[in-house]
Order: structure tokens, then C-alpha cells, then sequence
């Protein structure tokens, strides 16, 4: 990354679960980072597969400008001086008790032994999480790859990350509702700005992201899934997780320092 993109940036974008995480908790690092870029004026904004219930919070409490979560079913900010919530929903979300996904819930749990639905289950709205990683037993990529081969087949999108397989009703994925909540909110451009934007993250589910920013970076255990993923990040970190969140983070900013 060249001082001169850097200086660029007016976006900075990431993953949460092993990309702002290490072994699933949110280490000191990774949190001061997301406060040493809203306080450099940065805009900041996870872009996540979690649960409508946990971006609620992260909205509420984070140093964030908004968080888009259930890979892109949903956008939810804080309205700046104010204590109100503001979302934008995706046109094409489909609630999650849609037969198709429950199909989904019952053949992967039958097929794929030892995966379960995840424990945050209870707080989304429009997709279903198969966990494979997040709790014990840790199953084989393998086994993540045929969950979303099962949600495929019953004509669900699906994405997997480095803890659960998300399935989806509707067209939309990350990028769709990131590029559409920077335009309607910061006046982004995407034909002008894609320049502007860095994008952090760890898993296949972040490839729509990788693909469509040229300043898109991982941290470094997204080297874990190169063999199944079609398009790679531009940059990766030294670092594993929050770390090299981190790593990524300090580099931006004393680049723009120098």
C-alpha cells in the first residue's frame, strides 16, 4: 500500500468473527484500532454474517458509523447526536421461517453429522447459520462445503465463513447492502470512489468484497481457505485475526501520518 492510497481512504470496512476476533474474543488491539480510525475521521462499519440481535449492540455501543449484518440483509447506524436507531432492509430479505430454508436447517443437520444450528440463531431475522466451527466439535472444510452444497440444492444463496454456513433468500450478498448504505447515507460513488474504500476480512465469505475493492485486505489465516476461494485480497497481514486487524489499521494511519 503506497502512501498515496492511504491517503485515499475515506472507508474502512471489515469482517468481525476472525478477522476483528482472535479464538472468537475481541481482543484490545483490534477495539483501540476501531477507535484510533473513527477518531482519525475514518468511516467505519463491520460487515458481517451475525445476527440482527448483535448489531443492534455493535450499532449502539461500538465506535462504528453503522453495521451491515446478515450478509447484507440489513444495515442498522446510529443517527449521529442522537440515541436513534436507523436501518435499511434489503428489498429482496425473506424472513427466515421461509420453507426453504427450513428444508435447508433439516437435511444439513441430517447429512452432516455433528454440525448444529448456531447459538445465535435466536437473534436473526433472515438467514439460517449452520455451526461447523464456532463451538465443538470442529468439523472439516469439507463438511462446511457440503452444508452449502445441501442449502444450494434447495435454491438458497449460500456463504461460508470461518464459523457457520449462512443461507439466504433473495439476491444480495455483502457488498450489495455496503455499497448500497455508503451511497445512500455518505454520497459514495462507486464508479468514482471504489478507490476509497478498504475492506478487512478472513473467509470465502468475504470474496464478494475482495473481488470488488482494489484495497481489499485479508488477515493472514485467510490463507486457510485459498484452495476454495476464486478471488483473493490484494494485501494480506503478517498477523492472524484482531492482530493483524490491527497490523492493518496502524498501517493505514502512519502512512497518512508520513
Amino acid at each position: 500500500m503506497t502512501h498515496q492510497e492511504a491517503k485515499a481512504i475515506r472507508y474502512v470496512l471489515m469482517d468481525i468473527d476472525d478477522t476483528l476476533t482472535t479464538e472468537g474474543k475481541l481482543p484490545a488491539e483490534s477495539y483501540a484500532a476501531l477507535w484510533e480510525l473513527k477518531a482519525a475521521d475514518f468511516v467505519v462499519a463491520p460487515i458481517t454474517g451475525r445476527p440482527a440481535g448483535w448489531c443492534d449492540l455493535i450499532a449502539r455501543q461500538w465506535p462504528v458509523d453503522g453495521v451491515v449484518g446478515e450478509n447484507g440483509a440489513f444495515v442498522y447506524w446510529e443517527e449521529p447526536g442522537t440515541r436513534r436507531m436507523k436501518s435499511i432492509t434489503h428489498p429482496n430479505a425473506t424472513r427466515n421461517d421461509a420453507p426453504p430454508l427450513i428444508l435447508a436447517r433439516e437435511r444439513a443437520l441430517r447429512e452432516v453429522p455433528g454440525c448444529r444450528v448456531a447459538r445465535d440463531q435466536f437473534a436473526r431475522l433472515y438467514d439460517l447459520a449452520i455451526d461447523f466451527a464456532e463451538e465443538e466439535p470442529v468439523l472439516h472444510l469439507s463438511d462446511a462445503m457440503k452444508i452449502k452444497r445441501i442449502c444450494e440444492e434447495e435454491g438458497l444463496r449460500a456463504k461460508v465463513s470461518s464459523i457457520h454456513v449462512n443461507a439466504w433468500m433473495g439476491d444480495y450478498d455483502k457488498l450489495d447492502m455496503a455499497r448500497r448504505y455508503l451511497t445512500e447515507r455518505f454520497g459514495y460513488d462507486d464508479a468514482r470512489d471504489r478507490g476509497s474504500v478498504l475492506f478487512v476480512g478472513d473467509s470465502p465469505n468475504d470474496e464478494p468484497m475482495f473481488a470488488h475493492f482494489p484495497m481489499a485486505c485479508g488477515v493472514a489465516n485467510v490463507m486457510r481457505y485459498q484452495s476454495i476461494m476464486k478471488r483473493h485480497p490484494a494485501f494480506i497481514a503478517s498477523m492472524e485475526g484482531g492482530l493483524g486487524f490491527a497490523e492493518t489499521a496502524q498501517t493505514i494511519l502512519e502512512k497518512r501520518r508520513a
